[in-house]
């Protein structure tokens, strides 16, 4: 040891642990250790054990070691492309970076958009655990007929449609430094209006910075788009997944799906199962199917729970996905799996733990419009590679997962779109004309999409709005449009509303679009069908379905 004397330090100089650290090893001529910070820099409070906890597990997440990258970029760009696999931490972590920016100031409010309600939910809610925070306070959401966040939030996760709306009534978005959007790839109809939006809200704001986030998907593209902002890749933290293909088409999608679920519980290693089909109807249908097969085994395989999942279920529905998979039944019994049956939701937006096989029939929903008509219809149609690819990922974010493809190699490589069809090309564009018009853009022709629609479908928007007297004959929007496109509603709806006083039926006409914007009050159950349309006749009408809801709504007031 050298005998070079230490100089003392003063403990009545130091003012927290990591100076303390600091001074001891400038005293001793070695570098400072980190001490991570106690306090924490939102509440004021001492961070929580739960905190250091799950710290430990964001570190080992991929885009964790490209934190100072991200903010050297984000810092020097006003626009950057990040192209995330699945699995890499993207849609939690990259806000929390961009809060522990220091060239944003003290508290920048950053929004952060996600296509679907449940995804700005749950993501939220384990952003709010991470930061060791209460959701609602400094980390909040906003969706369609909820907002759970308050004067203190400072990180917004929020459905790409409900930043439309604020945009409406703040056209440059003045609250927000830093807009998020991620799961771009999704394109959907809000968020390509949202790139054409900030793109022009960029030119207007120096000092508001976009983040455009996407599974590896048309990352070029959207590069051109915005100017050639720089793209930064994250790599997934994926598992091999093994794919397996059909040798024949299938004839009945559904019955094989079924199949492959009891012979994966049957032979494969523990593991819970994520089955892919098109909607409520079929997902319900297939849940009791497989309850009666594994009830039908008895007790020589292990017990199963059996969950569905698609927009229109309950959020504490919902949730059921998140729990674990039930326990063996005997000491030494088989463990137990967790089946998921799930539309397209699961593609993306929600990470389900645990997830080790993945069943993919193919087929999913989608929105078509057909202008010269005006019919928008929900189609079962092939899904694309791209979300092929997708599903596929889900299995391997845990451990090595399995693909089970209900269709034949040969059928991927040559029947498969490379890409999913954008919603803004297959949907009736009333209301986004409406909204843009609300936002003061007048050329819609010369608007900026990503990709423009077809003339026809804005041509019919147009007549629709002109019809409706939101427009004028010169294309101006008029004092009814101004109000109708405050409405979250159809055009259609929105007139009806507006309009109701004149008839003194305001009230009625209320309940009616209330009804009409959510999920259809009727189960019908494939066991109970006779009982189910007994009681719905109950409250039928003469005179159709919008006073059948009408009465549905007075006899629900009626017994409280």
């Amino acid at each position: 040891m050298s005998m070079e004397r230490k100089r003392k330090v003063s403990l009545f100089d130091v003012v927290d642990e990591n100076s303390l650290a600091a001074k001891l090893s400038r005293a001793n001529g070695s570098a400072a250790p980190q001490i991570p910070p106690t306090i924490n820099r939102w509440t004021g409070r001492t961070y929580s054990q739960r905190y250091f906890e799950i710290l430990e597990k964001r570190k080992s997440l991929p885009v964790w070691q490209q934190k100072d990258e991200f903010l050297r970029v984000l810092r020097e760009n006003q626009t950057l492309v990040l192209v995330g696999e699945t699995g890499s931490g993207k849609t939690t972590q990259i806000p929390q970076f961009v809060l522990e920016a220091d060239f944003l100031g003290k508290r920048p409010m950053v929004a952060c958009t996600q296509p679907r309600r449940v995804a700005a939910m749950s993501v939220s809610r384990r952003v709010a655990e991470e930061m060791d925070v209460t959701i609602g306070e400094e980390v909040g959401y906003s969706i369609r007929f909820e907002d759970c966040s308050s004067s203190k939030t400072i990180l917004k996760y929020l459905t790409d449609g409900m930043l439309l709306r604020e945009a409406m009534a703040d056209p440059l978005l003045e609250r927000y430094k830093v807009i998020i959007l991620d799961e771009a790839h999704e394109r959907t109809l809000a968020t390509d209006v949202l790139f054409g939006l900030l793109k022009e809200v960029l030119r207007n704001r120096s000092d508001l910075k976009l983040v455009v986030m996407s599974a590896t998907l048309e990352a070029e593209k959207f590069q051109g788009y915005f100017n050639g902002a720089p793209l930064m890749k994250v790599p997934g933290r994926l598992h091999p997944v093994e794919i397996f293909y059909t040798q024949e088409p299938e004839r009945d999608y559904l019955e094989a799906a079924i199949r492959t679920v009891v012979q994966i519980h049957m032979c494969e290693p523990p593991g819970d199962i994520l089955v892919f089909l098109t909607g409520e109807e079929e997902i319900e249908d297939a849940c009791r199917k497989i309850t009666r097969e594994m009830n039908n085994l008895g007790d020589q395989v292990g017990p199963v729970k059996v969950v569905p999942l698609y927009s229109t279920l309950p959020p504490a529905m919902q949730q059921k996905i998140f729990e674990p998979a039930p326990a063996p039944l005997k000491e030494d019994g088989v463990p137990g799996r967790k089946i998921v049956v799930s539309t397209n939701i699961a593609e993306t937006s929600l990470t389900i733990d645990g997830i080790v096989y993945v069943i993919d029939p193919g087929f999913s929903k989608q929105k078509v419009y057909n202008p010269r008509i005006r019919v928008e219809s929900l189609l079962v149609s092939p899904i694309s590679k791209a979300s092929a690819h997708q599903r596929s990922g889900r299995a391997g974010r845990t451990q090595p997962g399995k693909c089970f493809r209900l269709y034949t190699e040969k059928s991927f490589s040559n029947d498969l779109q490379p890409q999913t069809y954008p919603e803004i090309l297959r949907s009736n564009l009333a209301n986004t004309v409406l909204t843009l018009k609300k936002l003061g853009i007048d050329d819609l022709v010369h608007f900026d999409f990503m990709d423009p629609p077809a003339p026809e479908t804005l041509m019919r928007a147009l007549e629709v709005l002109n019809y409706l007297g939101a427009l004028d004959d010169d294309g101006n929007l008029t004092k009814l449009g101004e109000i109708m496109s405050e409405f979250p509603l159809d055009p259609q709806m929105s007139k009806m509303l507006v309009v109701s006083p004149e008839f003194n039926c305001s009230n009625e006409i209320l309940s009616i679009s209330a009804m009409l914007s959510v999920p259809n009050c009727f189960l019908r159950p494939r066991e109970a069908q006779k009982a189910a349309d007994e009681a719905k006749s109950r409250f039928g009408h003469i005179d159709g379905d919008h006073l059948t809801l009408l009465n549905v709504y007075h006899a629900y007031k009626q017994n409280s």
